[in-house]
């Protein structure tokens, strides 16, 4: 990789930035609307809200070696995500 091409060098705009900003804003307000209709007497619904958090976890584990794959280090990741380098790649790099 030369050094243009690190994740360092790479810019982003501020608008692609932004975008994912409010789109993942917009996702957090829809997890506390289904969170507070599933404890609006819905037990049925605790276990698909349960199932969100196990999507979750793997859109963030494919997400990390994804970025890994295009050149960000585990250090950047986990410096992201508030974990160690080691931390990152453990719970990452399978």
């Amino acid at each position: 990789m030369d050094a243009t091409n690190t994740p360092a060098a790479r810019t982003t705009s501020r608008h692609a930035l932004t975008e994912a900003d409010k789109f993942g804003a917009f996702a957090r307000r829809i997890m506390r609307a289904y969170g507070r209709r599933v404890a609006d007497r819905d037990i049925e619904g605790l276990a698909g809200l349960a199932a969100l958090r196990t999507e979750l976890d793997v859109q963030i584990a494919d997400t990390a070696k994804a970025l890994q794959a295009q050149g960000y280090s585990w250090a950047e990741i986990g410096r992201t995500l508030g974990i160690s380098k080691q931390a990152a790649q453990q719970r990452f790099g399978k």
